[in-house]
């Protein structure tokens, strides 16, 4: 599977893994099951509209058939970018810009599925050659559709392990946001794994500022970020 970056309205870069069409076509099946499942119960229910005129006949069959229908964008909508044949595969709907998928979104996506599945599976060839894994109606709404299988440690979030006993240092840290403790700490992974140092000396400095610390008392810039993002998981956890 491909990896799909997503920066988000916070300008954090998230990496997540685009679906396979393997997965969505699965997907497809399931939900495509469910539907066809709701029409054999709707005429073994409903036979004994076989005796009415045509037209009531066509009037209940057309109000009966508006689930099938409108099936998608209807889940979509309401299971934030999943359908029941997506939530089974663990898969979902998202946009790639980082906003939330609005309902225009999921209605694009829906109206390009007559194209996408309904033409030859047109849908499903192009998404075999994306490197985003996206169908037309992906591309039209600015969507992609993610697997949420993988496994989320404690290092992919701004939590840190404390001890019982953890004594924080910066009683300031609490002037930053969650989203800043976030930014921080992606920072501060990636430049230790690349040995950054200039990235960390930086990083230092603009925490020093931002947080108005007077005294730093650790010796590296390591253990001082460090000791940041501890100070601020004590204190938010402790609010």
């Amino acid at each position: 599977m491909s990896e799909l970056q997503i920066n988000t309205t916070q300008n954090v870069k998230i990496l997540f893994t685009a679906a396979g069409a393997g997965e969505r076509l699965l997907a497809f099946v399931i939900d495509t099951a469910i539907k066809i499942g709701y029409v054999l119960v709707l005429n073994w229910t409903f036979g004994f509209f076989e005796n009415m005129d045509e037209w009531s006949q066509i009037a209940i069959n057309t109000v009966l058939s508006f689930p099938v229908m409108f099936y998608t964008l209807l889940l979509e909508s309401l299971l934030d970018g999943q359908t029941i044949g997506k939530r089974a595969l663990k898969i979902r709907v998202v946009k790639i810009d980082g906003y939330q998928a609005s309902l225009a979104d999921y209605v694009i996506r829906w109206i390009f599925r007559i194209v996408d599945i309904y033409i030859f599976g047109i849908g499903f060839f192009v998404m075999l050659f994306n490197k985003k894994k996206q169908r037309l109606g992906d591309m039209a709404a600015g969507t992609a559709v993610i697997a949420l299988r993988d496994k989320v440690n404690i290092s992919h979030t701004i939590l840190e392990e404390l001890k019982v006993d953890y004594v924080p240092t910066y009683p300031n840290v609490i002037k930053l946001s969650d989203n800043d403790a976030r930014i921080i700490k992606d920072t501060f992974t990636a430049a230790k794994l690349a040995k950054d140092y200039s990235t960390l000396i930086k990083l230092r400095n603009k925490l020093v500022e931002v947080v108005d610390i007077k005294d730093i008392k650790q010796k590296t810039d390591i253990e001082f970020i460090d000791v940041i993002l501890k100070d601020y998981n004590y204190y938010t956890q402790s609010m």
